[in-house]
Order: structure tokens, then C-alpha cells, then sequence
């Protein structure tokens, strides 16, 4: 551990908090320069926000806020290990993409601890660099943002950028008087926010520390709300992902990797959702849902990426091992970074059957979700979108496979950057 520079948002945080404790805000702020910070580098987790809990389900749950101040993005991995009695609990997590200069908190839970006095250990980081700007998502500091007596959160957010940003979810850390108390997130899912747009959001702290809440910090605005997982099926690595209002751990296929094990925990006394994200391994998977053996009503779909989507509702305070049944044996197959939609409307476009709007629908697209990366411009309508008429012969070599996926999308990315194809 070493000692590093304090977030000088905190001093904008702590001026607006949302309690009439001043004093004790301020003593806690000052106290904020003697703490020690967990670090790996410049990526670090402030002790004072690292705790753990039992929560309203006596559920261990640990929580913490990871900092990035290195001057490029990352994608933060993060193990923590809880000592109960002789034994030793561990988890890992692959959090999102974190941009240079932002924080995210994250959320464990440890159903596996049974002693009354479990200790905490240092957590361990380590990272990944990656591409990733900042979220132009604010929280708007004014009159709507209200803390309840009950020690639940409302507010709003608005975009402030120059584009759509899809599935944003909004982090904040909860303090109590002291010592941070809990991570909570807006329960409402939100699909997009326009630039300029503004939406209310509400969060909820788990029950158990209702009573002990003074003020809500480090809002952190993330364009994706999945949560990775990785669990072993049929001796390798399946990788999936969930967005939900819930906490799901402790993943786990069974012996012919046909059926997912997972346990679920909402702690909140408010309906939730929960969508889960799995490649596809034949594309022709029925899958099934039961929570602690009971049925229960879900919708599976596919995505335009070509993933199996299962989503459902999450009754209030309640918890469980959810089954998800009707997987594949096997590992999925790798899947192409483009969907095949754009790669028809690709062959369309090159024998003239389609515009070049509608064929920039689908690079538009690709922006959108990340797999090129065109830098922020403004405005731009789809009327002024143009494509020079050249670009259809690698186009069509692309369309024959003479060139792979990689060559295509860095030969569009690098017309975009050149501003040869306008969108």
C-alpha cells in the first residue's frame, strides 16, 4: 500500500451532500488526507471505501470504489478474499471499461461466509488497457437531487454530449457518518439518452443500513451495465453477462454443461429486471428458467450480434439459486465482430441495390457499439453522410473474404479519421 493523491472531486462532493451534518461531513473529508489507499500503480481502491457488511438477507457483502488515474483507459480486475474462521473466500471480477481519470464502484457478495466476524483482506488489482472516453453523463446538482428519510436517492442525469449513449447506469457510493455503508445504482433501466436529454433516476441502499446514511459521493456514469463473468463448462472458459437490478455469484454449469447454476440476491423491497447475455453455441438453444426449482416466465431473444438474450423480473427482497437450463454442450464458437446484416447489406450496397445512407447505417452502427472508433464531431445528419464510390471494390473483397473483419473495420476507421466517409 502507499499513500496517493485524494480525488479533489470529493471537496465539490462533500459541498453539495445532501445532509445538514456539516461539521462531521467536514472532519470526515479532512480525515479522507491521513488514510492509506489499497494501490496497483495508479489504479487504486481508497481504504475508507472498501468495506464489508451483512446485508438485510445476512448476505457477507463487500463493497469499494476503484480509481483509475493513469492517463489512458483500463478495464480493472479485481479479487477480494474474506478470511471466516480458518477458511479463506476469494472472488475475482473483470469490471468495465474505466476512461482515464473516472472512478466505478463495484459490489461483491460472499453467501459462502457463516461465521459472525469475517475479515476483510486487502484487495488485489490488476488491469488491462483499452480504448475508452469519458462518459459525457453528469449528475445535475440542483433541487431535484434529494435524499429521503427512508435513505433512498433521487435525481437526474443528462447527456452533455454530442451523441446517443445506450444503457447508461448510473454507480454512486453511500456514506454514513463515518465509513462508507453501501454501492447502489439507478433501478430503473434506462435504454438511451439523447444529447441534451435529461432523466430522473432513483437508487435504493440495501435495508440493513437504512438508518445510518448521510449523503451519497462519487456518482459514476457507465455506458454498459453488463457484468462480466466467466465460469468453467465442458473444460474451458465460457465467458457471459448480465445487466440487472439484482446480484447474481457463485456461477457454475453442471457436469454436462447443459444447465447454469447461479445465486441471485435483491436485497431492495422494489420489483427489479435481469437480462442475461450468452453466445450462442448451435443457435438453436431452448432454454429454461427456474428459481429454487420453481418456474419462472422469461423471454429469450437474439440480439443483432448474434447473442442469446434471457430476461425476466425479480420479485422484491428476494434471493435464491436461479437454474438456466437448455445450453448447448460445448464451447461457442468464436463470432465475428461484425453481424451479418452489415455484411449483407455490404454485398447489397456493392452491386448497387441498396444507397449509401443504407449502407452507412450499418458502419453507424459499428460506432455505436464500439467495434471501430470514430473520433467526437458534431452533429451530423443522415443527409450529409457521404461515402466516396471506391470504397465499394475492398468492400467487395470483403464481402468474398479476401480480406478479414480486422482489414475491413481498420480501413473504415482510418477513411472516417481522414474524413473520406462522413456519418
Amino acid at each position: 500500500m502507499k499513500n496517493q493523491p485524494q480525488d479533489l472531486k470529493i471537496s465539490l462532493i462533500l459541498s453539495k451532500a445532501l445532509t445538514n451534518k456539516n461539521l462531521l461531513l467536514l472532519f470526515a473529508f479532512l480525515s479522507l488526507l491521513l488514510v492509506p489507499q489499497f494501490s496497483f500503480a495508479d489504479v487504486f481502491v481508497p481504504s475508507d471505501e472498501y468495506v464489508g457488511y451483512f446485508d438485510s438477507n445476512r448476505i457477507y457483502t463487500v463493497v469499494g470504489n476503484i480509481k483509475n488515474e493513469f492517463d489512458y483507459a483500463i478495464v480493472p480486475i479485481i479479487s477480494v478474499s474474506v478470511r471466516d474462521d480458518s477458511k479463506v473466500f476469494s472472488q475475482t471480477i473483470t469490471h468495465v471499461p474505466l476512461a482515464s481519470g473516472t472512478e466505478i464502484p463495484f459490489k461483491i457478495k460472499f453467501p459462502e461466509i457463516s461465521g459472525d466476524n469475517p475479515i476483510l483482506l486487502s484487495p488485489e488489482l490488476s488491469f488491462e488497457i483499452t480504448k475508452k472516453d469519458t462518459i459525457p453523463i453528469i449528475v445535475l446538482y440542483d433541487k431535484t437531487l434529494i435524499k429521503y428519510d427512508d435513505g433512498h436517492l433521487t435525481g437526474r442525469i443528462q447527456n452533455i454530449g454530442n451523441n446517443t449513449i445506450y444503457t447508461p447506469k448510473i454507480f454512486a457510493v453511500i456514506h454514513g457518518y463515518e465509513q462508507v455503508l453501501d454501492i447502489a445504482h439507478n433501478m430503473e433501466f434506462i435504454e438511451k439518452i439523447e444529447p441534451g436529454e435529461i432523466i430522473e433516476f432513483s437508487m435504493y441502499p440495501d435495508p440493513s443500513v437504512t438508518d445510518e446514511i448521510s449523503y451519497y459521493s462519487c456518482f459514476a456514469p457507465v455506458d454498459t451495465t453488463v457484468i462480466p463473468i466467466t465460469t468453467k463448462k465442458n473444460d474451458g472458459d465460457f465467458d457471459f453477462r448480465y445487466d440487472s437490478g439484482a446480484w447474481y455469484s457463485a456461477a457454475k454449469f453442471d457436469e454436462e454443461g447443459t444447465t447454469l447454476n447461479i445465486r441471485g440476491y435483491n436485497s431492495y423491497p422494489l420489483e427489479t429486471y435481469a437480462n442475461f447475455e450468452f453466445p450462442q453455441i448451435s443457435g438453436d438453444e431452448k432454454f429454461n428458467v427456474t428459481l429454487d426449482d420453481e418456474p419462472v416466465e422469461f423471454i429469450q431473444s437474439m440480439d443483432e450480434m448474434g447473442f442469446w438474450h434471457v430476461a425476466f423480473k425479480v420479485e422484491p427482497t428476494s434471493q435464491g439459486v436461479l437454474k438456466i437450463s437448455g445450453f448447448e454442450k460445448g464451447l461457442p464458437l468464436e463470432l465475428s465482430k461484425i453481424p451479418q446484416w452489415v455484411k449483407l447489406n455490404a454485398n447489397w450496397w456493392t452491386t448497387n441495390q441498396i444507397s449509401d445512407s443504407e449502407f452507412l447505417e450499418g458502419i453507424d452502427f459499428l460506432s455505436e457499439k464500439e467495434i471501430i472508433s470514430i473520433p467526437l464531431q458534431g452533429v451530423i445528419t443522415e443527409s450529409q453522410w457521404r461515402i466516396p464510390q471506391w470504397v465499394k471494390t475492398p468492400t467487395g473483397w470483403w464481402v468474398e473474404e479476401k480480406i478479414s473483419d480486422d482489414e475491413f473495420l481498420n480501413m473504415i476507421e482510418s477513411l472516417v479519421k481522414q474524413k473520406a466517409i462522413v456519418i
